[in-house]
């Protein structure tokens, strides 16, 4: 997997130790990983970036490749 196909969002679990939400796309899906067995706590900036990571990944699988562009011609 390439580096432009994984967005990592830092969160911290309920007892405040630093975790974190990975975002990746998967062919036409956009896959969210959370840290094993337990809950990701979200700060405001955090919510704004894992929003953000959720676009991003959501805009690529959008987009059509490259090859398959030019195969339309």
């Amino acid at each position: 997997m390439s580096a432009h196909n994984e967005w990592v969002v830092p969160c911290r679990d309920l007892a405040g130790r630093k975790r974190k939400l990975t975002v990746f796309t998967s062919d036409e899906h956009v896959v969210v990983v959370a840290p094993p067995g337990e809950t990701a706590v979200l700060g405001p900036l955090d919510v704004g970036r894992f929003r953000a990571a959720l676009r991003d990944a959501v805009v690529q699988i959008a987009q059509p490749d490259a090859d398959q562009a030019g195969d339309l011609v």
